[in-house]
């Protein structure tokens, strides 16, 4: 077994029969004589499982590969009946036990990581596409982010399909009745993000409906007061790193907690106008992470995405508002990151068939099979670039109406001006 003293593995011991297993990006249904992966390349990996491939809570755990360790490292998880968990193994001597005994499961037993399965195009060039692409999917995940999240447990960062923001039990349906069977489920501790309310505390009248315009105060406050990092640039990468780690959790876990927080954290990104000139950085990475991460749409479960005219609203009101907003600040540096929003929107339109920009005809003649010409129009639009009747206004409120407001703090205050992105929220809501 020479080659096992040369590449890194890890062991998934004791799964049920016929459990789903899975390794980044790919899944797979498990066989008796199963017991894990070997050839790990270096670098972030996510090792996940469940008792069965139907809708069972699955259980996934983060962890590194150092390709400078000696020997190459092992990593154990196994599953534990009696509490349905997918744990490391902490005994040290389990640990050098199965090192000393590798070269019984090596061949048979352990199969070599791959992002994709037999009956793909599993080409050297392809498969090196998709190690690559796992690569960029995690450019910006840290330790000290998973520690964060997750809790300290250093290459065994884990959560479940049912472990929840605190501010999501409440909202999603089911969720509280899932942790309810499988207690004690962990918190994420995820960014709080509160589109309700985007301004400062004590803010009033007109600096409130621009804070809920542009919510660059939210976002700065996020950046600088909950992202750890000793530079500006550390703490953007942060706000990058849990996007990345909100999509691959609900990607191969199904979580709708990290579902809703991708949401959230795209939708405070694009509606922070001011913010493109203060960070061009963060919002330069931007359209190429969500651009890689919306070309793995279709590895999602069924109904995980749907990316068709109406399912896409959400994701196309923002791109919209973005575009609109970029093109309208008055900034030189502003090109680089316009390139990035353009290859985007190409690749959208590519893959599929979404029209982003206003080069297209909003009312015209249409001819039927008869011949007969009826003039059509395209609805929406105006809503979602938030002109015409839906253009946003200014109100100049009177002294007595501006002491009203203070003494009522209540989430009621700028319900008129959030309606809209509390529509556009539920718009993209895709889990099954």
């Amino acid at each position: 077994m020479d080659s096992a003293s040369h590449t890194a593995c890890v062991l998934f011991l004791d799964l049920p029969p016929s459990a789903l297993g899975g390794i980044d990006l790919l899944s797979f249904t498990t066989t008796p004589r199963f017991k894990g992966i070997k050839n790990l390349t270096p670098g972030w990996h996510f090792a996940f499982t469940s008792s069965s491939e139907s809708l069972s809570v699955r259980h996934g755990a983060w962890f590194f590969v150092d390709e400078n360790k000696e020997p190459p490292q092992i990593f154990i998880k196994k599953w534990d009946p009696a509490t349905e968990d997918f744990v490391a193994e902490q005994s040290e001597t389990e640990v050098m036990r199965w090192r000393a005994n590798l070269g019984s499961i090596w061949r048979d037993g352990l199969t070599p990581y791959r992002q994709s399965s037999g009956s793909e195009d599993s080409t050297e060039q392809n498969e090196t596409q998709r190690e690559g692409d796992w690569k960029d999917l995690t450019s910006r995940i840290t330790p000290a982010l998973l520690s964060r999240i997750t809790g300290p447990t250093p290459d065994h960062w884990s959560l479940t399909s049912a472990s929840s923001a605190a501010q999501d039990v409440d909202d999603i349906p089911g969720l509280a009745e899932l942790e309810s069977k499988f207690q004690p489920e962990k918190e994420l501790h995820l960014l709080p993000i509160d589109l309700k309310k985007t301004w400062r505390e004590g803010a009033t009248g007109r600096e409130r409906t621009t804070a809920a315009q542009d919510r660059s105060w939210a976002l700065e406050n996020l950046i600088t007061e909950r992202c750890s990092g000793n530079t500006p640039e550390e703490r953007e990468r942060e706000i990058i790193g849990e996007l990345q780690f909100a999509f691959l959790t609900f990607l191969t876990l199904n979580n709708n907690s990290c579902l809703e927080q991708w949401k959230r954290l795209l939708e405070l990104l694009f509606t922070s106008r001011q913010a493109i000139k203060d960070r061009p950085t963060l919002f330069k990475d931007l359209p190429q992470v969500l651009r890689i991460q919306l070309s793995h749409c279709q590895y999602a479960e069924s109904g995980l995405f749907d990316m068709t005219d109406e399912g896409g609203r959400f994701l196309k009101g923002l791109l919209r508002k973005f575009r609109k907003g970029l093109e309208e600040l008055d900034w030189a540096g502003k090109d680089e990151i316009f390139e990035e929003l353009v290859e985007l929107e190409e690749f959208l339109k590519d893959a599929f068939g979404w029209e982003l920009d206003d080069s297209f005809v909003k009312r015209g003649m249409l001819e039927l099979e008869d011949g007969e010409k009826v003039e059509m129009e395209v609805n929406g639009f105006d809503e979602d670039d938030e002109s015409g009747e839906y253009a946003p206004v200014v109100v100049d409120l009177t002294p007595a109406q501006i002491k009203a407001l203070q003494g009522d703090e209540s989430e009621e205050d700028m319900q008129d001006v959030e309606s809209e992105d509390d529509t556009n929220l539920e718009d993209m809501d895709a889990r099954y």
